[in-house]
């Protein structure tokens, strides 16, 4: 038996981070405890270091923040630090290996690098801070969704400007400022909202297409184009009339033993008129060069298991490069062969997933999925089978609602 302990942000006014555990014998998942904050801290993410530590944004519509926390020995937390991002809405944060904390400010065409103190990263020195101003055409949009730092450079998925902006530090070796050293162009209305880099390919999750793709990165600092190796539709065939889709998160798993490919987990949110009983998919793909996975090439067994299976809409439904929508219309021969397999969407009773997080590996909490409703259904946590390619339900709790981000917190 082992007590997983995962932290979850969300929506709520006044603001609360709430620390569930799940017992993986008796399937429950229970919350622990309500830890204060500021108001709507949509957003957690964990210092890469110090496991003590957490940060968190307030998605506020006025200017927002970025505050700190120590995890406490009782898993509740207590709040150390609050900064200014310079921005309205931040939906995302995550420190850098510079000792910077990014905040992306979706309500304003910018971001902010908040510095910490090199001696304890529970408190910021604003005055070491940079916001940057992305190049927005008068009257063009801008709404920076997510960061993901990739060598030396920060790529910032901007959901309204069709644009994955490419920040660099401007003095590499110390403090200093960050600023915009290229971009990588996205088609017009196709609204990047989550990046992941896996062997130096770029995944890209689209909300206003729900498209997952798949690129080789240009060539920093400033390439901005590069074929598409494979394109695919996340949402799913099945959707009832009057559903309206909005891709949200994108996962990829690590490789481990036990789950030796590498699959990934996009979440579908419907924010259409109508709403289906069985709840939002989450759509596994695997991604492939002709017949063999690029990534590893195991074999499962499809083992029969005594939870009860969620419903598998699709086996396996392949969409190749050559025959998909317009965004790949520029691949050329290097992309040839490559394609994503849909293995299975699966239906989870909750209700638009913004966000879902797969378990820690040094735990065996890879084995689980974490998934939250931003309306209605609550807290889920599904276990992967067939090697990853399927997902089980195996507890949900509604004691709360509206909850967008999750950490696993390491076993004590």
């Amino acid at each position: 038996m082992v007590n997983f302990t995962i932290l979850a942000g969300g929506f709520s006014v006044p603001g609360f981070i709430s620390t569930y555990v799940f017992n993986n014998e008796t399937n429950s998942l229970s919350i622990a405890a309500q830890s204060f904050s500021g108001d709507n801290p949509s957003w957690i993410a964990p210092h890469p270091q110090d496991p003590s530590v957490l940060y968190s944004v307030n998605e506020i519509q006025t200017i927002g923040n970025l505050q700190s926390f120590t995890i406490n020995n009782d898993t509740s937390l207590s709040l150390i630090d609050t900064v200014s991002t310079q921005g309205v809405g931040p939906t995302f944060t995550n420190p850098l290996s510079t000792g910077e904390v990014s905040a992306m400010n979706f309500g304003s065409p910018n971001c902010s690098f908040i510095s910490t103190d090199p001696s304890d990263p529970l408190h910021f020195i604003p005055t070491n801070s940079s916001g940057v101003a992305f190049p927005i055409p008068e009257g063009g949009k801008s709404n920076p969704h997510m960061s993901l730092e990739y060598n030396d450079e920060v790529l910032v998925a901007d959901l309204g400007a069709d644009k994955i902006w490419r920040i660099g530090k401007n003095d590499p070796s110390g403090n200093g400022s960050f600023s915009v050293q290229g971009q990588i162009d996205r088609d017009p209305g196709s609204g990047p909202r989550r990046l992941a880099i896996y062997n130096d390919i770029l995944f890209v999750v689209s909300e206003t297409t729900s498209t997952l793709t798949a690129q080789r990165i240009p060539a920093g600092p400033n390439g901005t184009t590069s074929s598409l190796l494979a394109n695919i539709s996340t949402f799913p065939a099945d959707a009832l009339p009057g559903s309206k889709f909005a891709a949200a998160e994108l996962l990829i798993s690590t490789p481990t033993e036990r789950f030796p490919n590498p699959l990934i987990y996009v979440s579908n949110r419907n924010i259409g008129s109508t709403i289906d009983p069985k709840g939002d998919t989450i759509a596994i793909f695997e991604f492939v060069n002709g017949t063999t996975l690029t990534l590893s090439t195991p074999e499962f067994n499809n083992t029969v298991t005594n939870e009860k299976r969620m419903k598998r809409v699709s086996r396996s439904s392949t969409l190749r490069r050559d025959n998909i929508s317009s965004e790949s219309s520029t691949s050329d021969s290097e992309g040839a062969g490559y394609s994503f397999n849909l293995l299975a969407q699966v239906p989870t009773g909750l209700q638009q997933i913004r966000s879902m997080t797969l378990g820690r590996v040094d735990n065996g909490g890879d084995a689980y999925i974490v998934a939250g409703a931003t309306t209605t259904g609550g807290v889920s946590i599904l276990k992967r089978v067939d090697g990853g390619r399927n997902l089980t339900l195996l507890a949900n709790n509604q004691d709360v609602q509206n909850r967008t981000s999750f950490v696993f917190l390491p076993s004590p």
